[in-house]
């Protein structure tokens, strides 16, 4: 991967290509390449949908400088055939860094096989509720968690020279309103709890970013000189570009300039020559901010053109065996195990001879939102067809969710019932308008009327009963959890996931997946969101922290997941200690009967804080698959940095010299933990 000091090392080349253009030329640079003669030229490829092909921004041909190719994300490129990975939030889920920085690895492979040089796809907003549509696209609600993540893909992504782009800054947690919402938040809350992740991702080498739609304080975010000139590319030393989110997202030319906005995606609107050269003429504008931006773009882009290749590119590679294969891997290693009582699951499929699926998302292809990061191409599969390949037509019966009612007796004469509730596009998503009448957020947080009805008058008709939940955040199980012996929640699991589903029911894959949020019994516990607000404000704490802070208990803890295995945590101990980050190690043993996964988790307390603190706070994890019988030591770190607070009188992070407290846990429920105290050297 080329290093943003690599990419420094362009600058004079940049500066001096740039002195070369002329002031067109350097406009060019700024906008996406799509026009009316654009669309008229791929109108039969653009009837495919959107981002079928990559879509051109700038570029200067007479100069050498490559055009900009956007493929969306994040599930996997959307242009072509390409491969659909389980959601963000699925492969949060996996707590596995290593497993996440291979699928930046492919997806960086399937955007060079299909003509790209540029993923839009690190998607790292931190859901303040929930109900947020588009929360799917993103790994969790904790920011420790968020960041390690998103370096993850990150990384993979830019090893095959493709730019990354980290999204959407800032503040970029509601659907429905968010062409027209001011967030607001104090410095705390902005500095300590939605721009950490965001600047990990830019200091571990993120070469791009897009601004949101949304306002910040008042401002749009993409015109917001604050967030884009001096907290991004002043305190945190991006060298890269920032572009608009699509079509909406730049409201005014020399705002936008000005604000920090470097490009205007993937249309030239706004940043058109006319109006550019208009706002210079004005004095709105100085040419020398237009140099700046287009150095800029153009450092960007030479250095990672001139960057050495690991492999070459067929287009073979997008959408193919080997990485469907990896998509459906992925998918088992996301699910989490909510609940299995009486050790339900795994159901024995050689004695199994008579399934019925019930629940009309049982056969549907459903990935998740149909946005912009709809895989729309990838032939998905379903459960039932799954199924009834994997046992035979004869031996797999489908009951629809409004026949539900009418098949009690077949249900009872089962040797496995498997329900499929959740989520589908039409209940989650990205946000248009009214007229598209899908995606936006959600206004409650339990699953349909007709499924929870259905599960708590039929899910204890037959004690061989799983119910499998399909969505993309946290959603409400109560009351009808206690009707059920066995709940899997699959998220949405990508191109292969019904086959991954089918491999954990019948225990070929073992879940391994932790909540990478709390679930709630109520609505009410979240933080209130108005979701087609024009002003919304956004407090310091949100998801297990708040529930800590106000003694809730949740239904599921953050981290929570079981397995058909189990583990022990012991040995926990401080390794090394030294000024900047403490060292702690565990052993992990699989003390059960199958090969598994699990997550140790280090979660910090504060004692004698100056400032009010959360009870407590993820600041590491560690994943490792144990064969029966072995185990093995997990080394997590704690930064002194990730424990500083924001003071606002002094406008920067302090760090404490006081005693701390650290807990190894395979959840966030740290009941049955003991504290480590410690201090940094």
């Amino acid at each position: 991967m080329i290093t943003k000091q690599e990419r420094l090392q362009y600058d004079a080349k940049a500066r001096s290509l740039v002195e070369q253009m002329t002031l067109e030329e350097k406009i060019h640079l700024m906008s996406g390449n799509i026009s009316l003669l654009w669309l008229a030229a791929h109108s039969q490829i653009l009837s495919d949908g959107y981002n079928h092909i990559p879509y051109p921004s700038g570029g200067c041909e007479r100069l050498g400088v490559p055009i900009l190719q956007f493929c969306d994300g994040p599930r996997g490129v959307i242009p072509n055939y390409s491969t659909c990975f389980p959601v963000t939030m699925a492969r949060g889920a996996t707590f596995d860094v290593a497993l996440e920085q291979k699928v930046g690895d492919i997806i960086g492979q399937e955007v060079r096989a299909v003509g790209g040089n540029f993923f839009g796809g690190v998607c790292v907003n931190l859901p303040y509720n929930p109900g947020w549509g588009r929360s799917q696209e993103v790994y969790g609600e904790d920011s420790i968690h968020m960041g390690k993540m998103a370096v993850a893909l990150m990384r993979g992504v830019q090893q095959h020279n493709v730019i990354a782009c980290v999204k959407h800054y800032a503040f970029n947690s509601m659907e429905k309103a968010r062409f027209k919402v001011s967030v607001t938040a104090d410095k705390r809350t902005e500095r300590e709890v939605y721009l950490p992740h965001f600047k990990k991702v830019i200091e571990a080498g993120a070469a791009s970013v897009m601004s949101a739609y949304n306002k910040y304080q008042g401002e749009f975010c993409a015109h917001n000189h604050y967030l884009l000139n001096e907290v991004l590319k002043g305190e945190w030393g991006f060298d890269g570009f920032v572009v608009s989110d699509f079509v909406f997202g730049i409201h005014d030319t020399a705002a936008g300039i000005n604000g920090g906005c470097d490009i205007e995606m993937p249309n030239c609107n706004h940043y058109a020559p006319k109006k550019v050269k208009k706002a210079l003429q004005e004095g709105k504008i100085q040419v020398k901010t237009i140099d700046e931006t287009a150095q800029r773009i153009v450092r960007t882009l030479i250095a990672f053109k001139d960057a050495k290749d690991p492999q070459d590119y067929p287009a073979s590679l997008a959408g193919s065996e080997a990485h469907l294969a990896f998509a459906q891997e992925v998918a088992e290693k996301s699910a989490v195990l909510i609940k299995n009582e009486n050790q339900v699951l795994p159901f024995a499929e050689k004695q199994v001879r008579n399934v019925v699926l019930v629940g009309d998302l049982a056969e549907v292809q459903n990935t998740g939102d149909h946005g912009s990061s709809y895989v729309k191409r990838a032939n998905a599969d379903n459960l039932v067809a799954v199924m009834q390949q994997r046992l035979g037509k004869e031996h797999v019966r489908f009951v629809g969710t409004r026949d539900a009612a009418g098949a009690k007796a077949e249900l009872a004469q089962a040797d496995a019932v498997i329900f499929v509730v959740g989520m589908r596009h039409s209940d989650e998503g990205e946000f248009l308008s009214p007229m598209t009448k899908i995606g936006g957020d959600r206004t409650n947080l339990q699953i349909r009327a007709n499924e929870a009805k259905m599960l708590e008058e039929l899910g204890s008709v037959n004690q061989h009963t799983a119910v499998v939940l399909i969505g993309g955040n946290a959603i409400l199980l109560d009351p009808w959890i206690e009707a059920v012996p066995a709940v899997l929640m699959t998220f949405y699991p990508g191109v292969r996931g019904a086959a991954a589903t089918a491999n954990l029911l019948f225990g070929q894959a073992n879940p391994s997946g932790k909540l990478p949020f709390a679930i709630a019994r109520r609505d009410e516990d979240y933080p209130s969101v108005v979701w087609q607000a024009e002003q919304q404000h956004y407090d310091y704490y949100h998801g297990y922290a708040k529930f800590d802070k106000e003694g809730i208990t949740p239904r599921a803890p953050f981290g929570f997941g079981l397995s058909y295995t189990t583990f022990a945590l012991r040995n926990a101990k401080v390794k090394s200690t030294a000024k900047d980050r403490v060292t702690f190690s565990a052993t992990v043993e699989n003390c059960g009967n199958c090969f598994g996964g699990e997550v140790a988790q280090l979660y910090v307390s504060w004692k004698g804080s100056a400032v009010d603190r959360p009870v407590k706070q993820l600041m590491d994890f560690g994943k490792v698959y144990l064969n029966p019988g072995a185990e093995a030591e997990v080394e997590l770190t704690v930064l002194k940095e990730d424990l500083s607070y924001y003071d606002e009188a002094q406008k920067c992070f302090v760090e404490e010299d006081i005693d701390y407290q650290a807990y190894i846990s395979n959840s966030s429920d740290l009941s049955t933990t003991s504290a480590i105290p410690f201090r940094f050297q």
